[in-house]
């Protein structure tokens, strides 16, 4: 390899690395923030939630259901609880998904599990709550309990 290959081939290569890594890296919100995400989300209106997930230390997307017609995907401002984007289709299928109360104890789980940042948390139609985050030693830890029971069904820890 040639010296003009290896100066432009390393410079790339280091760049390339550094935007796999940020890439890679989730962003996180610490547990002890569920109230404030919950609030905005109540004071939203959802009735069900489907799926939240962080989008960085200052928003989280939420989605889920209004009422029994309407569903709702929304980004919102944690600094304010302002909706920053907002989509909303009516559905014949009925609304289902988590309540606050089902998140809350799902988190209880995950948090004696060692959990202290979340990136994401979603259900599946068979009722198993799926918890990404980690751990306060620094791995990853995704936790899946079953809704209505909050039986640790799955621990899986990076």
């Amino acid at each position: 390899m040639t010296s003009m290959k290896k100066a432009v081939l390393l410079p790339a290569s280091a760049l390339l690395l550094v935007a796999t890594t940020g890439a890679a890296q989730a962003d996180r919100l610490g547990l002890e923030r569920l109230d404030e995400v919950l609030n905005y989300t109540a004071d939203y209106g959802f009735t069900h939630i489907e799926e939240l997930s962080v989008e960085d230390d200052s928003r989280i997307e939420a989605e889920g259901w209004l009422d029994e017609e309407w569903f709702a995907d929304i980004e919102l401002s944690l600094d304010s609880g302002e909706t920053l984007k907002e989509e909303r289709e009516r559905l014949v299928s009925g609304a289902w998904g988590m309540s606050e109360d089902d998140i809350r104890q799902a988190f209880e789980m995950a948090r004696q599990e060692g959990m202290t940042t979340f990136e994401e948390i979603d259900i599946s139609r068979s009722g198993i709550i799926d918890i990404e985050g980690q751990a306060e030693n620094g791995r990853d830890i995704e936790i899946s309990v079953r809704q209505g029971s909050f039986e640790v069904v799955e621990i899986d820890r990076d």
